[in-house]
């Protein structure tokens, strides 16, 4: 059984003689890694010419070689499983496909669940597997103890298994895809050190090296734990923070040697360590908590040390001993084992633990990839996402958590040290639905109403800012108290839902995206980039950003303030995500305009409810009537004296209007509108009130019913696409193909029969015994007192009235699509009262 060869690599290195070969090319990758190795062979295999990567010391130098190589097709992520799952399938044929060993082993994997929570969280994931071609099982202690007989089982409640799962050689791996990228045409560099990256005007980078000059027409960042050094040759300041990550390794036990197969990889999640078999002895990894585990600070500050490749640090076993103690207890074994190596070496880790993948904000034809804590598992898929998404302009599926631009100005030293801290210490914490973490918080970006509202309300994250998720009354239970079923939020959403529906209420949306465009070119840009038409001055629309495959890309409000500048509005998740595709545009068509990101600068409020109208109006001299003041119309007023751009429209689907202003206006906005509001009742709600009101009026939200995955027909987005408009917009061809050939699935409104538990997304449908799609997103109707779901289900089990089953935390519900909206919309119970029609509410 092959293990892997910290001992240094001196057999089996590879020589290679420092030379540039060429002095143009493609794709430069900077970093050997397996994540670079990786992009290098499936750029190469997918007939790219001219890869070329550079590496400063030696292939997998870094947090490769030290790695201790777990596979695993798990992922709480939807698409991160299918990263996991292409690394695998890849590792399996790689020896074959390049003739060199990689040392795959594939024993399975299991974790351990030891309290009922565990279990609750083990069913809230099988749940989100039916839809996934990975196999999971939730299985019984006596299967646990059958598969790894070593175990104490005192404890053992369940697992959640993987027979897939396993380890790899990392060396070896990399050293396969090395041999790949090269019988491809890549060539592969080292020892070359970049030495510094110049940006052309014409879009191409000159990239310096000691031997000379290569010019790129990209180039990507894979430099591991150097990332940051190469990130600010071009003056970026990647959020990365190298964690020492220690595990150890025992000499032969011989109750392991004796077993006749090999043991599965044992993860367990109350005593936060991975175990598994490593020749006759095991090999184990405790993540510690957020106090003791240990960053290297140093190198942030004063970069890392010119000739660290291959070294490590200083192992210290005291940190990781309650760690060691829970092992010997479930792995009674280990209490007799010797410690032969104690490996402590660098992962990089980002706030979240995830990796920063894809085309960076900014800066163009800078790719990265970059913060890999898991870089053996994520290396095979990431580096074919990648692959193909800078082959063809668009990424293969929707992968917005690992996007780098989830990051901006607002991600300090001081905020990605808390972040790792504490992502480390949560490596195996129960993730929860609407999990919240608190350290690094509040960041510098928070709304003008952030320290009037912070005592009153339970506040949640979103890119970076401090939003309000729902407020306090006495005799609630405050604070985040995280549940799989109805907990401590759910009566005061319901009373906020009220407040909105019967009277007037008031929400923070500052964390909103906000960019202003302008120029000579700036409504031939829109009309290229939008698949609605462009709005008239003094209007609003919403208009959606389609790939080139006509997926949706991004779901934006766009105003025409004044003839030719434009108001752009988009999520808080979605900020810079949707500026670098637009800039990118701009870029490549060379549109004379200008494009200005105001999310800082500007505050959101937005007042919505029956008496809307009536509060605003005792504060403007402006004629806010329905004949004057339109349904998506905006216009510039003054409230209280206070100038604001006012836009008649609101995400809860009731008489509304969003009021843009200056950030430090938003305390004297917001108290003249409470003022005002006195005699109609008015009071706070937040977003999760929101997301209640959007879904009963059937509003889509992208991130989960529309996304890179889904496209706007299917969707049911057609209102919002113009294909006979004259303007070839992004994906229009694409589309009319889509349209030609029909649909496959539909996106369809559910009612669910619930318990104590409401669906949150991402739960598997099934009809007839089996799965046949899969939820977007739901939550209690409190007008319809049941749940209420989203999803995508097959074109011919998408009829009104067809029933099927939505899978919550282990358990089939009854489900019945029925027609949408649950609840007419204002402007639209408008209309039929117009008409004389009685309107549902």
């Amino acid at each position: 059984m092959t293990g892997f060869n910290w001992r240094g690599q001196t057999s089996s290195r590879e020589a290679s003689s420092p030379s540039l070969g060429k002095d143009r090319a493609d794709t430069v990758i900077i970093g050997g890694g397996c994540v670079g190795v990786s992009l290098a062979y499936h750029l190469a295999k997918a007939g790219l010419k001219d890869v070329v990567l550079l590496e400063k010391s030696e292939l997998t130098a870094g947090s490769t070689w030290h790695a201790a190589g777990l596979t695993t097709y798990f992922h709480p992520g939807i698409n991160l499983k299918k990263i996991h799952a292409y690394s695998i399938k890849l590792y399996e044929k790689l020896e074959e496909e390049t003739g060199q060993p990689v040392g795959f082993h594939q024993p399975g994997s299991i974790r351990i669940a030891s309290t009922p929570t565990r279990v609750d969280e083990f069913k809230y994931q099988m749940t989100r597997a039916g839809w996934h071609p990975t196999e999971q099982y939730l299985i019984t202690p006596e299967k646990v103890q059958e598969l790894f007989p070593l175990l104490n089982m005192d404890k053992v409640l369940a697992g959640l298994y993987n027979p897939g799962d396993g380890h790899i050689d990392p060396y070896s791996l990399t050293m396969a895809l090395a041999a790949g990228a090269r019988k491809y045409g890549a060539q592969l560099n080292y020892p070359v050190q970049v030495t510094n990256l110049n940006f052309r005007s014409d879009g191409t980078w000159e990239v310096e090296t000691p031997l000379g000059i290569i010019q790129a027409k990209r180039i990507v960042n894979t430099a591991g734990f150097w990332a940051r050094e190469v990130g600010k040759m071009i003056g970026l300041q990647h959020p990365l923070i190298p964690v020492h990550h220690q595990y150890v390794v025992t000499s032969t036990i011989p109750e392991v040697k004796a077993l006749k197969t090999e043991l599965p990889v044992i993860r367990d999640l109350e005593g936060s360590y991975y175990l598994r078999q490593e020749r006759d002895g095991l090999l184990f990894g405790p993540y510690e908590s957020e106090e003791k585990m240990k960053l290297q600070e140093s190198w942030v500050t004063n970069g890392v040390p010119p000739g660290f490749g291959k070294e490590l640090f200083e192992s210290d076993l005291d940190r990781i001993m309650e760690h060691i103690e829970a092992a010997m207890e479930m792995v009674p074994v280990l209490r007799k084992a010797d410690i032969v190596n104690t490996i402590a070496g660098p992962i990089t880790y980002s706030p979240d633990i995830l990796p920063m993948v894809g085309p960076h904000q900014g800066v163009r034809n800078y790719w990265v990839a970059i913060g890999f804590g898991y870089g053996i598992i994520h290396a095979g898929g990431m580096g074919k996402y990648l692959s193909d998404w800078i082959l063809e302009g668009e990424p293969p599926f929707d992968l917005i958590e690992v996007d780098p631009n989830r990051y901006g100005k607002w991600t300090t030293t001081e905020y990605t040290a808390a972040k790792a801290r504490e992502s480390y210490g949560f490596n195996n914490i129960v993730g929860y639905p609407k999990e919240e973490r608190f350290a690094g918080r509040p960041t510098e970006r928070t709304s003008g109403l952030y320290d009037l509202l912070k005592s009153k309300c339970s506040m949640g994250f979103h890119a970076g800012w401090e939003q309000p998720h729902w407020f306090y009354k006495p005799g609630d239970e405050t604070g985040y108290k995280p549940s799989f079923r109805r907990t401590n939020w759910f009566d005061p959403v319901g009373r906020e839902y009220k407040q909105v529906m019967e009277k007037v209420g008031v929400i923070d949306l500052s964390p909103f995206g906000k960019f202003k465009v302008k120029g000579t070119d700036s409504v031939k840009l829109l009309d290229h980039l939008f698949a609605n038409v462009v709005p008239k001055v003094g209007s609003t629309n919403i208009s959606h950003m389609l790939t080139p495959r006509g997926k949706v890309y991004a779901e934006l409000t766009v105003s025409q303030l004044y003839p030719g500048e434009f108001m752009l509005i988009t999520g808080s998740g979605s900020e810079l995500h949707d500026l670098r595709w637009i800039e990118e545009k701009i870029a490549k068509g060379g549109y004379k305009v200008e494009i200005e990101n105001m999310t800082d600068e500007m505050g959101v409020l937005s007042v919505a409810g029956p008496y809307a109208r009536q509060v605003l109006q005792k504060l403007t001299n402006e004629d806010l009537s329905d004949a004057s003041f339109k349904f998506l119309q905006c216009r510039h007023l003054k409230l209280s004296n206070i100038a604001v751009t006012a836009i008649r429209i609101s995400y809860t689907g009731e008489l509304g209007w969003e009021l843009y202003h200056r950030k430090e206006d938003s305390v004297p906005l917001y108290s003249a509108i409470m003022e005002a509001g006195q005699k109609e009742g008015i009071d706070d709600f937040g977003t999760y009130a929101l997301n209640a009101l959007r879904l009963e009026k059937g509003f889509r939200a992208w991130g989960a019913e529309m996304n890179c995955d889904t496209n706007p027909l299917e969707a049911g987005l057609e209102y919002f696409v113009k294909l006979n408009k004259a303007a070839d917009f992004t994906g229009k061809e694409a589309l009319k193909q889509i349209k030609e050939k029909g649909l496959k699935r539909r996106l369809v409104y559910l009612t669910l029969e619930t318990d104590n538990v409401d669906p949150e997304g991402n739960e598997s449908v099934w009809h007839n015994g089996k799965v046949i799609g899969n939820t977007t997103s739901g939550c209690f109707s409190y007008g319809a007192q049941q749940s209420l779901a989203f999803a995508y289900v097959p074109m011919e089990l998408s009829k009104v009235g067809q029933k099927l089953e939505v899978e919550l935390l282990g358990k089939n519900y009854p489900a019945t699509i029925i027609q949408e909206p649950l609840v007419l919309t204002e402007p639209t119970r408008m209309r039929l009262q117009r008409k004389g029609e009685s309107p549902k509410i």
